[in-house]
């Protein structure tokens, strides 16, 4: 009759020496790994433990397969690589988990768009005016993903700062000073238009969007006021 494959099969043959290189991603060097072959018995007589490793290498002490050098250098080199990605990948926790906003509608919206945004998911761009440290009134677009990225958030989301624009926003004007500048950020192309005023241009979709609150934002794209006692004014058209 057919034989079916069973526990008996579930271990194919190469898995002794998978199991050897996987051991080997313990030790940080390649001697450390030799090392961890030779008895003591095998220094007793051999008397050298340079010559000790050199017999390991070349099979004729240890147990089973040894890997070489090369080959034990690019399991750790993946080994490490494998590592750093994960923790690359692993969920961070919000700058905003675990803040009470609800009586701060601004802070509120951020929070409430924070994971999509951090995520890819979801691009926006912020209108903030307000007064600086100085009493000068400023104004900005702030380009909310290059933020997050850049800045800690939670110092704002627990109010001990204020989200103001910089000068190394989208854009940024003192309106005291007259000072403006415009800066495009790895999500954002700025597009000075005489006619149709400021615009940005999506890097991704290549979609323009138009900030003048008169004019439609755009394809796919929408206009929020927030009405908040935290600002002098904010906008944000995602």
């Amino acid at each position: 009759r057919a034989v079916g494959l069973g526990e008996s099969w579930s271990r194919m043959p190469g898995d002794d020496i998978a199991d050897i290189a996987d051991d080997a991603l313990k030790y940080e060097t390649y001697e450390q790994y030799l090392d961890s072959q030779i008895s003591p018995m095998d220094l007793y007589y051999l008397e050298d433990q340079d010559l000790a490793r050199q017999l390991v290498e070349l099979g004729y002490r240890g147990s089973g397969e040894t890997l070489k050098r090369e080959e034990f250098d690019a399991r750790k080199k993946a080994a490490e690589e494998a590592k750093a990605s994960k923790l690359r990948n692993a969920p961070k926790k919000l700058a905003s988990a675990d803040k009470d906003l609800s009586h701060f509608p601004f802070l509120h919206n951020l929070a409430e768009r924070e994971d999509l945004v951090r995520n890819g998911k979801l691009t926006s761009i912020i209108f903030v005016r307000d007064k600086n440290s100085k009493g000068q009134e400023v104004s900005g677009y702030i380009d909310y993903a290059h933020r997050l990225k850049t800045e800690n958030f939670e110092p704002y989301f627990e109010r001990r700062k204020k989200l103001m624009p910089k000068p190394s926003d989208l854009s940024y004007y003192n309106w005291e000073t007259q000072h403006s500048t415009s800066n495009s950020t790895p999500n954002f192309q700025v597009i000075a238009d005489n006619e149709a005023g400021l615009l940005f241009k999506n890097k991704r979709d290549r979609k323009v969007i138009n900030v003048d609150p008169k004019s439609l934002p755009g394809d796919n794209s929408r206009r929020i006021e927030i009405k908040t006692h935290e600002y002098l004014q904010v906008a944000s058209p995602p």
